[in-house]
């Protein structure tokens, strides 16, 4: 059976079984023990230490095919799973200063919002219809929103980052590169695990976890595994306003897949994940801004976890993810023939204190209903000198979004005498709206085999995708508290009854707010890939390539401007040169590549304060950019039992052609052209070691510490918002038991205690008569301590 989903070449490794939550997790908990009872007599595999794990090569999909990461000629960061419990890996988050040119950050905007960027394409938005630069996969199914992907992963098989466009294969908006994402696969053989931790740092309290999977056959060919999951963060911040630990959440999850082959040449694999989370809104921290105006009256130190506000807010998601993968071999070119289709369903809603003061002047509830429906029907064989892929793709995507700014709300219980409270807003603005995609590709590719050492690449992909909006802008939807008769039998009153306090438009809960626009709009494109491998020896090999992908055009679903239409804003192109080297000795793992990346039509959310509206979020075409680049990554044996990993990441960006007034000043000139593209660290490097050594007849340890460093970077468009330069520091320390059961984990993230916030928003010095300034910028978390016991049955 050709296995087209991703496998790792590594030693199995004891899986895991988790409790979720208290009544879920301790069924699945009790099912892991009945079922590990009557296996205890079974081979336990033995387990390696993280020296051993750190050199192994990952078996990846990024051409759709499985192959090992060192004989792809692209730029790729793999992880496995031994590799991924090595690290303490909790969510992708996780890895966002160690790679290079790579930054995996959460926008801390709305819980769980991806940041993320790569070779310094990323966006910096947590508007649910601007689409990413980097898509994510998982299972092969593409995530069609940013919003709600960021939370704690486990029982995974594999985490790839490609680096690079990846429009051939993958599709739209994979302009800076792609992160694909497998679950473990059902096996033959009977594997469980459970696991619990507990961590914590700051000033807040306590975050603990359960979780758990079990699996192997139930019949000759049907296989199963269960996973759970149960997370309790008490919050990792103090909110001085209140006292209390703030950024607290609590997140279960259950997942259950069935593998069935009914035959040597077929098998059908089903998946299905149930998530909910439940937590604080945003931390919001206030620091002087780039224009020099400090927070009033909260100003914090921006190298500081200090925050001071008074809506703590929420962040709620729920969701439910299936796929099925059905894959067939045929003999017509010893090839495979796969079918996967995706289908996701998600709610969020979430309230933020974007002022991030101790007054109530800009809090934001907002409401996201989003459906997707996907299936891809691929082929891959080989005919002779020449390997080929080729498909079909279907995406449709239905959202529906609210957004509401609850303005001045200080200003109306000034106005009142105390009369009523300052949570109750003196302005509000409503908008949102519907918002529909279609797309359709088709694509193919071929590697040709022209001698024993050189391989010619060819590809091309056609998509033609739709997009439909109708929008209710923030600007037009305003609404201010009738002062004059606030108060009507102890309810405010409000001057237009369509915002009285229970007739509030709302487009997910209803009634619709007025739309002020509506449209829709199509664009195909043609995204072709030509390139080449040449093998120096059986353990290298050299690579070239150019290949261009685009970001989707589409509308603004958080439109505040109302002299700025919504759109359509025009898709951007990129088109990318690479050359590469990969090989893999006694004396260890090196990869190199360079790379030029020219992007036309750059597409970006222009991110302004405004006295009326707190923030304005423009999203348009403003400019061409080019990008020079640098990545080497390795792994090297030092001795039998320590390893050295290191890389290094140089960019060179800057703007070639600004179209847009960039930085506010009123003309589109030089100026412009000078600033810095954000997301765009010039450096990024990281070294770490693994050290692996026997305790006494009991086991052994492995041993791990690492540094990793991220430039300064800008993080919006006319450079006044930035985000700190990093240096991150981790370690760990892992006993196992030589009976291949225990695992003993000692862990710390960010020892240095670096601030990273997932950005800067600037604020404007006033909102109306108030004072203002400021930002908003959500920290992530600090130093982290923690503790992980492991039993594997």
């Amino acid at each position: 059976m050709h296995n087209n989903t991703l496998e790792i070449r590594l030693r199995p490794l004891s899986a895991a079984l988790s409790g979720l939550g208290r009544s879920t997790g301790a069924i699945l908990l009790g099912g892991a023990v009945a079922l590990a009872s009557s296996a205890a007599t079974q081979a336990q595999p033995e387990r390696r230490g993280a020296s051993a794990v750190m050199l192994e090569e990952v078996v990846v999909t990024a051409r759709k095919r499985a192959e090992l990461s060192q004989d792809v000629p692209m730029a790729i960061s793999a992880f496995g799973s031994e590799q991924i419990e090595a690290l303490k890996v909790r969510d992708l988050t996780n890895l966002s200063v160690g790679l290079p040119n790579v930054a995996l950050d959460d926008v801390g905007t709305t819980r769980g919002t991806a940041n993320f960027s790569i070779r310094g394409l990323g966006v910096n938005s947590s508007i649910p219809s601007i689409d990413p630069t980097v898509g994510i996969f998982v299972n092969g199914v593409y995530l069609g929103v940013n919003n709600g992907i960021i939370f704690d992963v486990f029982d995974l098989e594999s985490v790839e980052v490609l680096r690079g466009p990846q429009g051939i294969l993958f599709g739209r908006n994979v302009t800076g590169g792609a992160i694909l994402m497998n679950w473990k696969r059902p096996t033959e053989e009977f594997d469980a695990t459970v696991r619990a931790a507990v961590d914590g740092g700051g000033d807040g309290g306590f975050n603990r976890y359960l979780m758990g999977a079990i699996g192997g056959p139930v019949t000759d060919s049907l296989a199963v595994r269960l996973t759970g999951y149960w997370n309790d963060d008490e919050g990792y911040f103090e909110n001085q306003f209140t006292g209390e630990d703030t950024g607290a959440v609590e997140q279960q999850m259950a997942r259950a897949s069935i593998l069935w082959t009914p035959t040597d040449s077929t098998e059908l694999i089903v998946r299905y994940e149930y998530s909910d989370i439940d937590g604080d809104g945003p931390v919001a921290q206030s620091h002087t801004n780039g224009s020099g105006v400090p927070g009033t009256p909260f100003n914090g130190d921006r190298d500081s976890f200090d925050v001071n506000y008074d809506e703590t807010g929420y962040g709620l998601v729920e969701s439910d993810f299936l796929s099925a993968e059905f894959n067939m071999d045929v003999g017509l070119g010893d090839g495979t023939i796969t079918a996967i289709y995706g289908w996701r369903d998600a709610q969020s809603s979430s309230l933020g204190d974007i002022d991030a003061q101790p007054v109530a002047l800009f809090h934001a509830p907002a409401n996201l209903d989003s459906e997707q429906n996907s299936f891809e029907l691929r082929y891959n064989g080989q005919f002779g000198n020449a390997n080929v892929t080729t498909g079909l793709y279907w995406f449709d995507h239905d959202m529906v979004y609210h957004e509401r700014r609850n303005l001045l709300g200080a200003l109306t219980a000034a106005l009142t005498g105390g009369a009523l409270p300052d949570s109750v807003a003196y302005q509000i603005q409503d908008g949102g709206g519907y918002y529909n995609v279609e797309t359709l590709g088709a694509f193919a590719a071929v590697d040709y085999d022209l001698t024993d050492r050189l391989t010619l690449t060819a590809g091309i992909r056609w998509s033609s995708e739709e997009k439909s909006a109708e929008i209710a802008s923030l600007g037009v939807n305003t609404n201010v508290l009738d002062i004059p008769g606030t108060i009507v039998n102890g309810v405010p009153t409000y001057a237009n009854p369509l915002y009285a306090s229970d007739t509030r438009c709302n487009f997910v809960e209803g009634p619709a707010c007025p739309i002020d626009f509506q449209d829709d709009n199509t664009w195909d494109t043609w995204a072709p890939k030509i390139g080449f491998t040449y093998a120096l020896d059986d353990s290298a090999q050299v690579y070239g390539h150019w290949s261009r992908a685009f970001r989707s055009g589409g509308y603004n679903l958080r439109n505040t401007d109302p002299s700025f239409p919504p759109g359509p804003f025009d898709e951007e192109q990129v088109d990318s040169y690479e050359l590469g080297y990969k090989s893999t000795h006694s004396w260890g793992r090196l990869n190199a590549a360079v790379f030029y990346t020219d992007i036309g039509d750059m597409q970006r959310e222009v991110n302004l304060p405004s006295e009326t509206s707190g923030v304005l979020q423009i999203i348009d075409n403003t400019a061409d950019a080019s990008i020079y680049g640098l990545e080497i990554d390795g792994a090297f044996p030092i001795t039998d039992d320590l390893v050295l990993t290191a890389g290094l990441g140089y960019l060179d960006a800057s703007y070639d052609k600004v179209i847009f007034d960039l930085n506010g000043d009123g003309v589109v000139d030089s100026a412009d052209k000078d600033l810095d593209l954000p997301r765009a660290p010039e450096l990024t490097y990281n070294v770490g070691l693994s050290y692996d050594i026997q305790v006494g007849n009991w086991g052994y340890a492995s041993a791990r510490l690492s540094y990793a460093h991220r430039d300064e970077s800008a993080y919006t468009d006319n450079n006044l918002g930035y985000i700190l330069e990093q240096d991150i520091v981790d370690a760990g320390l892992d006993f196992y038991s030589n009976s291949g059961h225990w695992v003993l984990s000692l862990y710390g993230r960010n020892l240095l205690d670096e601030v990273k916030h997932g950005g800067d928003t600037q604020l404007p010095a006033a909102l109306g008569p108030i004072p203002l300034g400021g930002t908003f910028s959500p920290p992530a978390k600090g130093q982290v301590y923690g503790a992980e016991v492991t039993y594997n049955f």
